[in-house]
């Protein structure tokens, strides 16, 4: 009953704090929400514990019947294996640390806050749903579930524009690529005839050889699973669908940490995953999808590098990251994404509520440019965040030093153009990742103290309270271990036993040829991040006036990638003024002067008509009279005519 526990206790915690929070107060609101969380991450890691040394064995948790409407049918079960219970037990346990944070984070909220706390556990739960699902319907309805939690969450301070303009937009922009994935979905059941990831992989033999007509000489599994890719796109931010990630960063905090490190992102990468035994099969998609992550991780690096909001560079952090991860998917080494994906859960949500503690110390400033000098003020704050970056940049012996690394071997080891386009794009991103790490380090923590302003207003640079820094103390400790202690479950000597059909077991070929990839293979990414630390250095501390002259020299690129290399007003010219000039004209002439018009207008005639009638009402007996004589000289005329 543990796993059980693990999924729906935090859809109990925001039912109670939802529909009664109200009644029961913000501080019961929290208690209910937090305590189901710890519960259902403590449960969680026992789970996790339980299979991976062998007390429980992979299988079904059978809930109900769904669906059954002729041959479609479709049951509400929980998958117990390797890759959900691994899922699961990072998904509890860092949701529940973002829960605990959001007290202290949320303390100076005006408006109640229950209805916080709630949309964060039912958040929570709807990833549970989709990490935990048995087929492809149930593994939808926990994906739009983190898309409307997600759009509540961004869009929770209601009385800022710009956070409601974040909400449509993310909600908006994972709708397109939805519609691929449910495409993907009902040409699964059209190939299959079920949508039950048993049935599709044990059917999968059998229709190696079957072709579409319409895509040409590509077989449907690839069709499928190009679909499911652009679906994952949207969820995990890749080039062309990530224009919403940044702008999320108007909601709180704690939901930034939540949205970009443990859940809503990583969908995607775990969607390529489950379904590794199908896209394994299909080689041109994962070229596609190892040319799209180095792309993105690429990209996202380099507008980080120029970015001056605290959140905003974390945020393209997140974006590349997750690029790394679909270059590991892309080379056929899905166990390596995986690993990233969890320790990238640890340091990245330690930097967000690192940057969140702050923003808290310096009293919502969020520009880097107004800081300066606050290791002295916020020491506890300072370490951690030292401890993110050196993760992040992949500094041994930090937990990302192993999976990005692992990632550029594997990619390296893979042996094809497309994985290796992937990898030099990983050492190029892995450079900029360090420097604008260091940057961030350096221009919010170290030189002179910039916040004039908070000091005028008479506030004092402070730390954050115990109820913050404690979830910040174990992620540091999870971002600094977490690496070393999980690799050989992951990719290292048991993850053959450790996955057991899980995960595509193709996978392991890969695994295997990095233990023969050239030595320089391995030291490049690093030397390049220890390049982008002495860079950092460099340019914002031995010569701090160094940036501003390069801004004014290379000023056309600088602005390219302070604005985020004009994507957005792209999309403006491409499709967002169009629409809404077609949409204004829809409206204008479709529905008001058609749809509204007819039946408007049908009824101004009648108003009409009917005065016109009302004037023969006159109240005057000769009027009538004569009218009635007119009338019988027109019925006798008419019957002598037509008898």
């Amino acid at each position: 009953m543990l796993f059980p526990i693990a999924v729906f206790a935090p859809l109990l915690g925001a039912a109670i704090a939802g529909l009664s929070g109200r009644v029961i107060g913000d501080r019961a609101a929290q208690a209910v929400t937090i305590g189901l969380m710890i519960a259902a991450a403590a449960c969680g890691i026992v789970t996790w514990v339980a299979l991976i040394t062998g007390v429980t064995h992979a299988g079904t948790d059978f809930i109900s019947d769904w669906i059954v409407a002729g041959g479609f049918h479709v049951n509400w079960a929980l998958r117990y294996d390797a890759l959900s219970v691994t899922m699961v037990a990072m998904v509890t346990f860092i949701a529940t640390l973002i829960h605990i944070y959001s007290i202290g984070y949320m303390g100076h909220e005006e408006r109640p806050t229950y209805r916080f706390f709630a949309y964060l556990s039912l958040f929570s739960f709807a990833m549970l749903m989709l990490v935990t699902a048995n087929n492809l319907l149930q593994l939808f309805f926990g994906w739009e579930g983190v898309g409307l939690a997600s759009y509540l969450l961004i869009g929770y301070w209601y009385d800022k524009p710009s956070a409601c303009a974040a909400a449509i937009k993310a909600f908006v922009v994972n709708r397109i690529a939805d519609l691929f994935f449910a495409v993907g979905i009902a040409m699964l059941f059209a190939t299959f005839g079920s949508i039950g990831f048993n049935s599709i992989f044990a059917g999968l033999g059998a229709h190696l050889q079957d072709r579409i007509s319409l895509f040409g000489s590509h077989h449907v599994l690839g069709v499928i699973g190009l679909l499911l890719f652009i679906g994952a796109m949207g969820k995990s931010a890749q080039i062309g669908l990530h224009v919403w990630l940044p702008d999320a960063m108007e909601g709180p905090t704690p939901v930034s940490a939540l949205i970009h490190a443990a859940t809503m992102v990583t969908a995607g990468v775990f969607l390529m995953a489950r379904m590794s035994p199908l896209i394994s099969l299909a080689a041109p998609v994962l070229a596609v999808i190892a040319i799209i992550g180095g792309t993105t991780a690429l990209f996202a690096a380099t507008i980080g590098c120029v970015q001056t909001d605290i959140k905003r560079v974390i945020a393209y952090s997140t974006c590349s990251q997750l690029g790394y991860m679909f270059v590991a998917a892309g080379a056929g080494a899905f166990q390596v994404s995986i690993f990233h994906l969890i320790t990238h859960a640890f340091f990245k949500a330690l930097l967000f509520l690192g940057a969140g503690s702050v923003i808290h110390a310096v009293h919502g400033e969020q520009d880097m440019r107004k800081m300066g000098g606050l290791w002295r003020n916020i020491p506890v704050t300072y370490a951690v965040m030292w401890v993110g970056s050196l993760a992040l940049a992949g500094i041994p012996p930090f937990a990302g030093y192993y999976s990005k690394d692992a990632i550029l071997e594997a990619a390296y080891a893979a042996g094809n153009a497309a994985a290796h386009y992937g990898y030099w794009c990983g050492v190029l991103a892995a450079f900029l990742t360090a420097f604008y790490s260091w940057r961030l380090l350096l221009m919010t923590f170290h030189g002179k103290s910039r916040l004039e302003h908070a000091s005028h207003a008479g506030h004092a640079v402070h730390e954050s309270p115990l109820v913050m820094l404690v979830p910040l103390l174990l992620l540091a400790t999870g971002a600094t271990i977490a690496g070393y202690l999980l690799k050989p479950w992951f990719i290292g000597a048991h993850q053959a036993t450790y996955w057991h059909g899980a995960i595509d077991a193709a996978s392991a070929t890969v695994l295997a040829a990095m233990e023969h990839i050239p030595g320089w293979v391995g030291y490049a990414p690093l030397v390049a991040g220890l390049s982008g630390v002495a860079l950092a250095y460099l340019m914002y501390v031995a010569a701090p006036g160094l940036p501003a002259r390069l801004a004014s020299l290379f000023r056309p690129i600088y602005l390219l990638l302070l604005n985020k290399w004009y994507v957005d007003e792209i999309y403006d010219v491409i499709f967002v003024r169009p629409y809404r000039y077609l949409a204004g004209k829809l409206w204008q002439i479709g529905d008001v002067e058609l749809i509204d018009g007819v039946p408007n207008g049908l009824a101004a005639l009648a108003a009409d008509a009917s005065g016109q009638v009302v004037r023969l009402q006159t109240g005057s007996m000769a009027v009538y009279a004569f009218t009635m004589l007119i009338g019988l000289v027109v019925l006798i005329s008419t019957f002598l005519l037509f008898r």
